[in-house]
């Protein structure tokens, strides 16, 4: 048969079986008898692998040539592996026979080592399919042939049943292929007969399993080897061009578009291949190949067209015309297929699969893909999730130039967290930016640390600083500074805090296109402010301009602080110069004094000037935070994307730890829990008696929408009242702004109570219309702990004058005894609590002094302890029960002391407790208090310790100096 075709032989013959010889019939046969058919079995094939070793496989690595060594070599050792299983069972059933009287299943090997049996045919018969493919056998016959002159004769003892002149070729490819198929055909009728002896037996389930695996395997190898016989067509079909690119051993052709009558949407000319890897658009003297992991058929499009399948891949997208609905259906079967199988990472067993396994392949994947037509991502490499050929899910998206991207895709664009990297030109460094996305471009809340150490905190929208955003240039810079604000197309704009820590003043006011411009208030480091209008950088008009030791002027004055032109100096004491002035001399027009109803100088109009508190707005000064956080309740409160309004004040994802732990943003100490609804949490914490406690552990929370907020208000709130902000000359800007934070997180809380009844579809038409509770008395005394540090020293700085003179009242009025001092504040002697202590004249000054009124005094002490107005009245209250409870005591019997009793007792009190900054204490609580204490026992109470502070700042002072030898 030289003048036969291997293609043409393979379809006439290769599936063609040697007859096996038969099992002895009857239904009494044992399983021994079994075993024993399979021990001839094996010891007959087994000494047909060893003749086909010597006269075939041999030969076949001496002339194969070195583009089919890797092959034949994989196939000897896949052939050795079978000669090894087979000779394996061999001795195994050779060692049960001659040992056991009868045989069990449990005793043949076959069965129990199917698995292993099935893997190495397979193994086996791929590998013969890829030598198949590239023709490895023809080339080995044409290589040398001397060789297989040499047996030729042992040859043809394998192919008895062809002509002498049979092809080595032929040979070659019967010799290797056709007895294994006869012996898994012999397996088969092994099978068949334990199946008939085992149905007794509990194996019975094991030896059917095996029975229907060697089933599927004779189908698979038919299958391997006609799509071998398919490809081997194919590639000798096509010319050289196309056979170098695409020819590869182990790939298979699954369709051809000539046998299956079906064209791309490109023109009729065309030509489709589908392999089972790739999918191959031939165009003329050109070809496309598409990656199968990459590859949709898209069936849910409108515009697919009659008989036509729509295949989208990350950058091409055409449509397969099919002649008929049969074709088209065949087709869409076989991509489908086809793209399942590689996804899975093997072929079906059999190859197209059984029932169970012919759904569609899933619509997202994971995968790596280099990018190559024109646009934003070309030459760049995407890894990660997929979804209808477009990026969707996590990825890393890595450029030539150094870029590179980690994070959230969605329809093909960077859209939610990701971690960006971006070379800086000539340097070795990056600028690294940690942010939320949308649709390809920084949008939300980020975090970026530039190359140039600089950072930036704050929110994006299209690429560029929009919002509120923090930017900060390290102490170790050469230019520290630090910005704390809004922006507007990446530039400062509108309300914001310029900290120049090389200078050390700052700079509190309005901006514009990055400048300074409107009204802005300058706080040096030594003390000096001033406040005045800039246009573009540049100082315009007159201002206010208040120096280290309180002199206030009032004109025009230049850079440098130097009084220029008309304006008006206020001294301390009270003097004021008002006139024209130069840099030289000045010129007075007029000299006058404000003196009060005493005769005094009246200074406090002069060292409590308050600047910027009707030229900042509080509703104007930080709308960028509540903007973000109104758009987070316009957009339904959803979980996503809450960090993208709010900030990270959570961990990332683990993904994104994994793919660059060195890019980790900063996220707190907090744990992160599992996900809480907080609108359900909203709605079950609505009653007064349990929303407070609520509330509190939301805004304690690092984790909740309203604690998030309020932290980027104590950013803001730091940033402008502390350190060089730390200036009295700013105590109503601060104080109206600490209500107005309460008042917003109450207005926002209500928003969120409106909305989680809203989802839940428990809102009525006048729901949350009106409340009867008081948000700022609510609000108030939880937020205030964050603000606290800086409202009291600002409220420290404002009365520290008063409270100097208060301090040097307590010094002077320490030194006299308490027997001394109860007679100078004009104490009835039958409320002094002293006939309570058995003490002698002498003893009495020593240790009388620490015993009376001691519980009212460390009760007073405590005021120092809490932050909230409500709680020091609380604590004034107790003070207060401690005096009556003590006076008592004293005279036996219910009193309830007048306020001319009161005042000089509490005095003696307040005295005693030495707290510093009583002054700053007493007006922090009334400015900050419920209004609806006004007119009732607390307001009395303060009154009183107001009355008290008075008398020993003014009057008890003024009136009469103790000498420090008393």
């Amino acid at each position: 048969m030289p003048g036969i075709e291997l293609g043409t032989f393979c379809m006439q013959h290769m599936c063609s079986t040697i007859e096996p010889q038969p099992l002895p019939d009857g239904q009494d046969m044992s399983i021994t008898d079994v075993a024993t058919s399979l021990l001839r079995t094996e010891e007959t094939f087994s000494a047909c692998l060893a003749r086909i070793n010597s006269v075939v496989l041999q030969p076949l690595l001496q002339s194969g040539s070195l583009e089919n060594l890797k092959l034949f070599l994989l196939l000897n050792d896949h052939f050795h592996v079978l000669w090894n299983l087979t000779e394996e069972n061999y001795r195994t059933l050779q060692k049960t026979l001659s040992t056991l009287e009868s045989a069990s299943i449990q005793d043949i090997y076959l069965v129990w080592k199917a698995d292993l049996f099935l893997d190495t045919y397979i193994q086996y018969f791929s590998t013969f399919a890829s030598c198949t493919v590239v023709q490895g056998f023809d080339h080995a016959a044409r290589k040398k042939s001397e060789i297989w002159k040499q047996h030729k004769q042992s040859l043809q003892q394998f192919l008895t049943d062809f002509s002498p002149n049979t092809s080595i070729v032929v040979a070659l490819h019967t010799i290797l292929n056709k007895p294994f198929r006869d012996h898994l055909q012999q397996y088969s009728l092994i099978f068949s007969k334990l199946k008939e002896t085992s149905s007794q037996y509990p194996e019975k389930e094991v030896v059917t399993e095996a029975a229907e695996q060697f089933g599927k395997l004779q189908s698979f190898i038919s299958q391997a080897l006609d799509e071998a016989c398919l490809t081997r067509s194919l590639w000798k079909s096509l010319g050289h061009k196309f056979v170098d690119a695409l020819c590869v051993p182990n790939r298979r052709l699954l369709e051809d578009s000539r046998n299956l009558t079906a064209f791309p949407s490109t023109g009729r000319s065309d030509r489709i291949l589908l392999f089972d890897d790739i999918l191959v658009l031939i165009q003329g003297s050109g070809f496309q190949s598409f990656d199968l992991k990459l590859v949709w058929v898209d069936t849910t499009s409108k515009d697919v067209g009659k008989h036509a399948l729509r295949i989208v891949t990350p950058e091409e997208e055409f449509f397969i015309l099919a002649k008929d609905p049969k074709a088209q259906a065949v087709w869409q079967w076989k991509l489908n297929q086809a793209v399942r199988q590689v996804l899975n990472g093997k072929r079906d067993f059999p190859l197209w699969g059984k029932a169970g396994e012919g759904r569609d392949p899933p619509a997202c994947r994971c995968f790596k893909f280099t990018f190559r037509a024109e646009g934003r991502f070309k030459n760049a490499v995407y890894d990660g999730e997929w979804c209808l050929s477009k990026p969707h899910g996590k990825g890393t998206l890595t450029w030539l130039d150094g870029r590179n991207y980690v994070g959230d895709f969605k329809e093909g664009l960077e859209h939610g967290f990701g971690i960006c990297l971006i070379p800086r030109v000539s340097e070795d460094r990056y600028d690294c930016y940690k942010c939320h996305w949308r649709e390809g471009k920084m949008s939300g809340y980020g975090i970026c640390e530039y190359g140039n150490d600089m950072v930036y905190k704050g929110y994006f929208k299209e690429n560029m600083r929009q919002g509120f955003g923090i930017l900060e240039n390290p102490s170790s810079a050469d230019h520290p500074f630090k910005y704390t604000g809004h922006w507007d197309n990446d530039k400062k704009s509108g309300y914001g805090i310029w900290d120049d820590k090389e200078k050390g003043e700052r700079y509190i006011g309005m901006w514009h296109e990055g400048q300074r411009h409107g009204p802005g208030i300058v706080v040096m480091q030594s003390g000096v402010c001033y406040q005045r209008t800039f246009h573009l950088d540049k100082m315009v008009g007159s201002g206010t301009l208040i120096l280290e030791d309180d002199c206030v002027y009032e004109g025009h004055f230049s850079g440098d602080l130097t009084f220029v032109g008309k304006g008006k100096l206020t001294f301390p004491n009270g003097f004021v110069l008002e006139g024209t002035f130069t840099n030289k001399s000045s010129q007075v027009t007029q000299t006058r004094r404000i003196l009060d109803a005493s005769g005094e100088l009246q200074d406090d109009a002069v060292t409590k000037v308050q600047l910027g508190h009707e030229e900042f707005p509080v509703e104007r000064r930080w709308e960028g935070l509540y903007s973000q956080f109104l758009e987070f309740i316009h957009s339904g409160g959803q979980a996503e994307m809450e960090e993208s309004f709010m900030g990270f004040h959570v961990q990332t994802s683990k993904e994104l730890r994994k793919s660059q732990e060195y890019l980790f943003c900063h996220s707190g100490t907090e744990e992160v829990p599992g996900k809480v609804d907080f609108l359900e949490e909203l709605i079950e914490h609505q009653e007064e008696e349990v929303l407070q406690g609520f509330l509190q552990q939301a805004l304690m929370s690092s984790l909740h929408p309203l604690g998030k907020l309020l932290k980027a208000l104590t950013v803001a709130f730091q940033a402008t009242y502390s350190g060089i902000g730390a200036n009295k000359h700013l105590l109503t800007m601060a104080q109206a702004e600490v209500k107005h934070y309460a008042r917003k997180i109450w207005e926002f809380y209500r928003a969120l109570l409106h909305l989680a009844l809203e989802v839940r579809g428990q809102l009525a038409a006048d729901d949350l219309e009106q409340s009867d509770l008081d948000g700022l008395r609510i609000i108030l005394p939880l937020i205030l702990p964050s603000v606290y540090p800086e409202l009291s020293m600002l409220y420290m700085l404002y009365h520290e004058k008063e409270d100097d003179h208060y301090c040097q009242g307590i010094v002077d009025l320490s030194l006299l005894p308490d027997v001394k001092l109860l007679e100078f504040l004009d104490i009835q002697k039958q409320l002094w609590p002293l006939k309570d202590l058995k003490l002698t004249s002498n003893q009495r000054r020593s240790l009388v002094k620490d015993r009376c009124f001691l519980s009212a005094i460390e009760c007073l002490q405590k005021l120092i302890t809490t932050v909230d107005p409500r709680e020091k009245l609380d604590i004034l209250q107790k003070t207060y029960e401690e005096i009556e409870k003590t006076i008592s005591r004293v005279l036996e019997k219910e009193y309830n002391p007048p306020m001319d009793d009161l005042l000089p007792l509490l005095t003696y009190v307040v005295t005693r407790a030495r707290i510093q900054h009583l002054g700053a204490e007493i007006h922090l609580i009334r400015d900050l208090m419920d209004p609806a204490n006004e007119g009732g026992m607390y307001d009395f109470l303060l009154t009183a310790l107001e009355s008290c502070y008075a008398l020993i700042r003014n009057e008890i002072r003024q009136s009469w100096h103790v000498p420090h030898n008393s």
